[in-house]
């Protein structure tokens, strides 16, 4: 049995979203069998689940169902504006889960070098949607070198 992690727990992060979706169970299909993320613990009358994918973590809470925090209509694709970057430790195996559920991509796998002051900070990374249109970057570390 999961619980709720608290503050104090080191692999807790000081920011996780909350992100609002239509029907919990689609997403936790996408979220945790797809992408490899984990139940941490649910609240399934309020339509709530808690996940956590290594030191990535989101919650995901059912619109209409107990209260929520909209701050406009919610109309799909919801998460207009924003991308999660996700760290997974096999792109590969993802990838492969995707495509074996036709799960369409957003952009297909990259290998893409962005500069951070003076050093060069390597991913390979993909795009892709959730079911609710939540656009997602997931990658991994391919190192470093000098800018």
């Amino acid at each position: 049995m999961s619980v709720e992690p608290t503050h104090e727990d080191a692999d807790v992060p000081a920011l996780v979203p909350e992100l609002s979706v239509r029907d919990l169970d689609a997403s936790l299909e996408f979220w945790c069998c797809l992408i490899g993320f984990t139940i941490r613990y649910t609240r399934r009358e309020e339509g709530f689940a808690y996940l956590a994918l290594g030191r990535a973590h989101v919650m995901l809470d059912t619109l209409s169902i107990e209260r929520s925090w909209l701050t406009g209509s919610p109309e799909p694709p919801l998460g207009r504006g924003i991308n999660l970057e996700i760290w997974v430790p096999d792109l590969e195996v993802v990838l492969g889960r995707l495509a074996s559920s036709d799960w369409p991509l957003f952009l297909e796998p990259e290998e893409v070098w962005y500069r951070a002051d003076d050093v060069l900070l390597g991913v390979r990374q993909f795009l892709v949607q959730d079911p609710d249109g939540y656009l997602l970057r997931l990658q991994t570390d391919l190192g470093r070198r000098p800018a």
